[in-house]
């Protein structure tokens, strides 16, 4: 099927979402146990392993650079760069993984669309496609069993909720539970065993934009080394480059983001009704960081919206950033969100 974020294809509304609660789930329970996990073969363990290189090494790298902070190791150079390529990847994570591919919230012209995959995909946060799977899987069982990350999964207790917040925010990483793009999900047979992904899967870009994954994590790493190195003459220049504007930058928009499936699911306000179960709240403090993700909670009460913050004082820079491409004609189609639309959400 054509993608719906293409040149001359229409998008329309989601269909609701067909998946009831599993029953005897009563929302504050632990999860039902999934089952015992396939045995991990020789590339299951080199998935493991590559995940924790990807969410620790950046991590690493924070500590590293306190170190070499108190040693007054950081040029300007290296904060111009971590603002660009954080602001870069951000939004291409937020306004071309999120609001875009994953939700159809507007549609982009093919250069476009392939230039935000190409952005989001050097966030180091996985393939375009399997990001994207994963968060549909999340919309379709928000804090309910079959929710990837769900800081619930562990019952609401404190013990379970202080699991669960490590689990949504990091540990799912490690689970052998991923999400195919290709093949539905087992807790998908109920949607009509529709894959969960066709739309990516039927676009050659994003295919090849998918592919091209490990060479990006490369290019998002050697753009700060070799720019460090261009403007400031000596390689002392490019490593300084390469932690803070590759890693540490890296590591922050990494823990930017767990903070939306975990922090956004836990604490904050709830103005919007969402479906049963469902959690998910707007936290302020993240709003800047997160390009306006952390109003989670009116996201969540309706996914398409091109806009998450509504309410007066809710900076949005990833909305901002789609009204300008709007204006500049790269975009169209934009779900802007209607007085009407808000109003019939709000609690």
């Amino acid at each position: 099927m054509p993608s719906p974020h293409s040149p001359n294809t229409s998008t329309t509304d989601p269909p609701p979402d067909p998946v009831p609660s599993p029953q005897g789930y009563d929302g504050t329970s632990p999860f039902p146990p999934d089952g015992p996990a396939p045995a991990r073969d020789g590339g299951e363990r080199l998935y493991v392993a590559v995940t924790a290189v990807i969410v620790v090494l950046p991590f690493v790298a924070i500590g590293l650079a306190g170190w070499l902070l108190w040693g007054s190791l950081i040029h300007p150079t290296d904060i111009v760069l971590a603002l660009v390529l954080y602001t870069i990847t951000g939004l291409g994570v937020t306004v071309g993984f999120h609001r875009g591919l994953t939700h159809g919230g507007y549609r982009a012209t093919r250069p476009v669309r392939i230039a935000l995959a190409v952005a989001g995909s050097m966030s180091f946060q996985g393939d375009v496609i399997g990001w994207v799977a994963t968060h549909r899987r999340h919309h379709a069982f928000t804090d309910r069993p079959g929710d990837p990350h769900s800081p619930y999964r562990y019952g609401t207790h404190v013990r379970g909720q202080l699991r669960g917040l490590l689990h949504a925010h990091v540990g799912w990483l490690f689970r052998n539970d991923r999400t195919s793009a290709d093949l539905p999900h087992a807790r998908l047979r109920s949607r009509g065993g529709t894959p969960i992904a066709p739309d990516l899967l039927a676009d050659r870009d994003i295919r090849a934009v998918s592919r091209a994954f490990p060479a990006l994590c490369l290019l998002t790493l050697a753009l700060p080394f070799g720019l460090g190195w261009a403007i400031g003459g000596t390689w002392l220049y490019g490593l300084t480059a390469l932690l803070w504007a590759g890693l540490v930058r890296i590591a922050l928009l990494h823990h930017v983001t767990w903070s939306v499936n975990s922090l956004c699911h836990l604490i904050g306000e709830r103005p919007f009704r969402t479906r049963r179960h469902d959690r998910a709240t707007n936290l302020w403090p993240l709003a800047l960081l997160s390009f306006g993700e952390s109003w989670h909670n009116l996201h969540h009460a309706d996914p398409t919206s091109a806009r998450h913050g509504v309410d007066r004082g809710q900076v949005d820079p990833s909305a901002a950033f789609i009204r300008l491409l709007e204006r500049l004609g790269w975009v169209h189609d934009v779900r802007w969100p209607t007085a009407d639309r808000v109003a019939a959400r709000r609690v």
